[in-house]
């Protein structure tokens, strides 16, 4: 069993819909069990954080982790944006690509996706033995079992580096899948129309200088992106 998934097994089933986060537009595709949307955030490798920053709202690109019901994100001390969010509610949202959606007409062009906007408080993490967790759960997030490999954080990378932790309060998952919505009069234009499927492959990893004569490790070789091109079970199409 993953470890990540223990500690919301005791709380609810679903995340919403909550006040900020209920869909309303084409609300078939929403989802709001915590199985779901946790499915999402661990596939992704990037999440966006919305946070205000002396007036001015700064959507952020960041690496995370998720330990439970928090998710841990990484950041420079030196970082404008995290400094100032501590205590905010903020937004933040995790988009994964399944595949572009191609119409006869170009009104119904669309994408297929899985998208999650979770709101909660964030704070900054100050105490070395939490930091020191988080910053594990962001490696073992981006690439399994590397952090056994690696040599972890020492006092003076720990100090350099910002952690911010972001606890889930309410969330929503978004989704689409299928093929285009084309109108019926338009059934007889000869026109192709498909899916064009955008999965993430990795690609044959390639060794530094120094390291081309050491083996390449396992956390490396057996690495894969779990992907799912089409809807959670139970979910309608659109």
């Amino acid at each position: 069993m993953d470890p990540r998934d223990e500690p919301e097994r005791r709380g609810p089933v679903s995340l919403g819909p909550g006040p900020r986060t209920k869909i309303r537009r084409l609300p078939e595709r929403a989802r709001y069990e915590r199985a779901a949307i946790y499915a999402v955030l661990d596939e992704g490798l990037v999440c966006h954080l919305a946070v205000d920053v002396q007036g001015l709202a700064v959507a952020m690109p960041t690496t995370y982790g998720r330990v439970g019901d928090v998710l841990y994100l990484h950041g420079a001390v030196a970082n404008a944006g995290l400094r100032s969010i501590d205590g905010q509610q903020c937004a933040l949202t995790v988009t994964l690509l399944d595949a572009l959606v191609l119409a006869k007409s170009t009104f119904h062009h669309s994408i297929n996706y899985r998208s999650v906007v979770a709101i909660g408080r964030a704070r900054a993490v100050t105490e070395d033995e939490e930091k020191r967790a988080g910053l594990a759960a962001i490696v073992e997030h981006i690439i399994a079992s590397r952090g056994a490999e690696a040599r972890p954080p020492n006092d003076r990378e720990l100090r350099a580096t910002q952690l911010i932790r972001f606890d889930i309060e309410e969330a929503s998952l978004k989704t689409r899948s299928g093929g285009p919505n084309d109108d019926p009069e338009d059934a007889a234009l000869a026109i192709w129309t498909g899916e064009l499927p955008m999965p993430i492959v990795p690609q044959a990893p390639r060794a530094c200088e120094g390291s081309a004569h050491l083996p390449i490790p396992h956390s490396i070789a057996r690495y894969g992106r779990s992907t799912q091109a089409t809807m959670p079970a139970g979910a309608p199409e659109a």
